[in-house]
């Protein structure tokens, strides 16, 4: 009898954590590209391919983290019925001060924009608004230092939670001003968040996969709220590229990952993007140390200047 893959069958979160199910009639989602990627979700990765009982024993660390990420991907779904359908789709710019303040006092470490490129909403999902207000929370520097262990494990979970916090919270101020907003938290969204990010113009994907940013590298989860405002400043450049051609002289991640999964030669589909690792390797040692997280851990950009990195790697061009 062939094996039953959950994490191919099983595509969405439970239908009480997917903002679809308090759709109203005023609403008008727009659907994913054909061509878009698949969502997975991580824990039937791990039980398809990891260690399911491991990652059993560790939620003890990060069990507070945990429930408090899943409740606020419960209230970003529920709350798109507050959304006051106003008509207001143009912020000014104190307003749009007013939120940016706002959201560093949260915790934030950067915002951008952009508009969504429908190949990055997940395939067969939906979202409800063409903008997004992307954000990024930087992790501590040396607890992902003593990765993989449980301090850098529960910052990481910190993190996830957080951020859900905020884009509440964001989405929230954008309501109570008029204007129509969708949390889309750091676990459990709707969107692919890196390229996304990227197009915000908040850093570059390096060969680990992840968002290399400016201030932080790797060390930062991602979330955003997505919305109707149509003048939002959008970004119009993306200053990081160079950044991929550091990665191919490095290959640090390469080296450290303890799976061999990050492909030396990263893999790119015309159609379908880059694929910078096999995720059914990785999810070996996500599951049985801690989240793993070396490939954060043995960036250059997670611990050194960047610009000191560019200046140094342009010298050698």
């Amino acid at each position: 009898m062939p094996k039953i893959v959950l994490s191919e069958r099983f595509k969405r979160p439970p239908w009480f954590l997917s903002y679809e199910s308090y759709l109203r009639p005023e609403d008008n989602p727009i659907s994913s590209h054909p061509e878009a990627r698949d969502n997975r979700i991580v824990p039937l990765v791990i039980a398809d391919y990891g260690n399911t009982l491991a990652r059993l024993k560790q939620i003890r660390y990060i069990g507070r983290q945990l429930a408090g990420a899943i409740k606020e991907m419960r209230i970003s779904a529920k709350s798109v019925r507050a959304n006051p359908y106003t008509g207001n789709t143009t912020i000014d710019a104190d307003t749009l001060h007013e939120l940016e303040t706002y959201a560093y006092s949260l915790g934030i470490t950067d915002i951008g924009y952009t508009q969504i490129n429908t190949r990055y909403i997940f395939k067969r999902f939906k979202i409800l608004y063409p903008n997004a207000i992307v954000f990024t929370m930087a992790m501590e520097k040396e607890k992902i230092k003593q990765a993989p262990a449980i301090p850098s494990f529960i910052e990481i979970f910190r993190t996830y939670y957080e951020l859900g916090v905020i884009v509440n919270k964001v989405a929230d101020f954008l309501r109570e001003r008029g204007f129509n907003a969708s949390a889309q938290p750091a676990i459990g969204g709707d969107i692919n968040m890196i390229p996304v990010a990227i197009d915000a113009g908040l850093g570059y994907s390096g060969k680990n996969g992840l968002l290399i940013t400016k201030a932080n590298g790797p060390r930062v989860r991602l979330a955003a709220v997505v919305t109707d405002i149509e003048n939002l400043p959008i970004a119009e450049d993306n200053p990081f590229h160079w950044v991929r051609d550091y990665c191919e002289s490095c290959n640090n991640c390469v080296r450290h990952c303890p799976a061999d999964a990050i492909h030396l030669q990263t893999i790119t589909h015309d159609d379908d993007g880059p694929i910078f690792i096999d995720y059914t390797k990785c999810a070996v040692p996500f599951s049985n140390d801690n989240g793993c997280t070396l490939c954060i851990k043995f960036c250059p950009f997670s611990y050194s200047e960047y610009d000191h990195l560019k200046t140094q790697f342009e010298l050698k061009q």
